[in-house]
């Protein structure tokens, strides 16, 4: 078996060497020549999956995407072709939530605004807005959930509100939408001019799912008269080469890798690889597990609750933001340098990887709600 593989795509080696031969290839250049005799390709949302890249694929029986969205794949094109596919649903969705969570703690110390009595609103609540939800549930902060497809589904039971009632109530507004282009709900420039116009006063704007829900040329001109709003941007319209001019109007600004933690890239290739061997009937003992690399820390003693101050610093120790933030400032204008960051992004965990004893008399539950591993004593 011949398998075609992302460069940045990791643990493909571990998972699936055992099944074949497999070629690492740079997922923005594809051509269709590779392609030829290739039985598995495996990608990232950087690859157009379409007619025109597998005009050439005369052995192709399998496409997996380690991501949540499909629309970077001609899922029509596959299906007429034969070619079983699956995408990687959630599997990077702690990382986003926790991400947009970490961002807003960061936010509240450098403006020394307390998130805690502040109205989150969460447009897109789908697997990574449900995990953002979760964090902010555990804090015990109130959220508002604006989701026009779900609202729809007699199997959410959530209390949804329209995207105007965000904008008119909420103090925080975090965007985790897939990116859509037509019909009554679509999400391309859902935050066009009209709408980042009417965003409260101290409004902060986070973006971790795709940059062209929002406008950015509108979102430059509309910062630069209003200092009062506060932007977190891990996604850009024309991705790998962001507006330029719009970097240094970010607070905290990233190349695409609110989900680049260790345990979600993990999660994405081995779904990915559970569906495989499904397919050819393979069983297996491998683990999502037994890939990653022990944490530094072996466990944390907490003697009392922490302040939010002591939560960022509990926060940092798994995932430091600024260190991204500065980086991706100094390099993102190098050739290759947003593509080049997200290649060797390396470090980033989850809060599970820390594990939280409680030593002292104080509850603290809602810190193994946020994603923390541990018990109490």
């Amino acid at each position: 078996m011949k398998i075609v593989a992302d460069e940045n795509m990791p643990y493909v080696e571990a998972l699936f060497g055992h099944l074949g031969t497999i070629e690492r290839v740079n997922g923005r250049l594809l051509a269709p020549e590779q392609l030829i005799d290739i039985d598995v390709l495996l990608v990232r949302s950087v690859t157009k999956v379409n007619q025109d890249l597998l005009s050439k694929a005369n052995k192709l029986m399998f496409v997996g995407s380690a991501t949540i969205g499909t629309d970077h794949i001609d899922l029509t094109y596959l299906k007429q072709r034969n070619i079983p596919f699956t995408n990687a649903p959630g599997c990077n969705a702690t990382a986003v939530g926790e991400y947009a969570f970490i961002a807003m703690l960061e936010l509240a110390k450098r403006f020394n605004q307390p998130i805690k009595n502040k109205v989150v609103g969460i447009v897109g609540a789908g697997n990574t807005g449900s995990a953002l939800e979760k964090c902010l549930n555990a804090y015990g902060m109130k959220v508002l959930l604006c989701d026009p497809i779900l609202q729809k589904s007699a199997a959410d039971e959530r209390q949804f509100v329209s995207l105007d009632t965000i904008i008119e109530q909420a103090d925080i507004i975090s965007l985790h939408v897939p990116i859509t282009k037509e019909g009554a709900d679509k999400t391309w420039y859902l935050f066009d001019e009209a709408r980042l116009l009417q965003l409260r006063e101290n409004t902060w704007l986070l973006n971790c799912c795709r940059g062209e829900v929002i406008d950015n040329q509108a979102l430059i001109k509309v910062k630069r008269q209003r200092d009062d709003l506060k932007l977190v941007l891990d996604v850009w319209e024309g991705e790998p080469h962001p507006m330029a001019e719009l970097v240094p109007l970010a607070e905290f600004a990233t190349p695409h890798i609110a989900g680049y933690s260790l345990e979600g890239k993990a999660r994405g290739t081995f779904m990915l690889f559970e569906k495989l061997c499904h397919i050819l009937k393979l069983p297996h003992d491998k683990s999502v597990s037994s890939l990653l690399p022990p944490f530094f820390l072996n466990q944390l003693s907490v003697a009392e609750q922490p302040t939010e101050t002591q939560l960022l610093s509990l926060a940092r120790l798994v995932y430091n933001l600024n260190d991204d933030d500065e980086l991706f400032r100094k390099t993102f204008l190098n050739h290759n340098g947003f593509d080049h960051m997200r290649k060797n992004h390396t470090h980033r965990r989850e809060f599970s990887a820390l594990s939280l004893v409680n030593t002292g008399a104080c509850k603290v539950n809602w810190v193994y709600k946020l994603g923390f591993s541990g018990v109490e004593r």
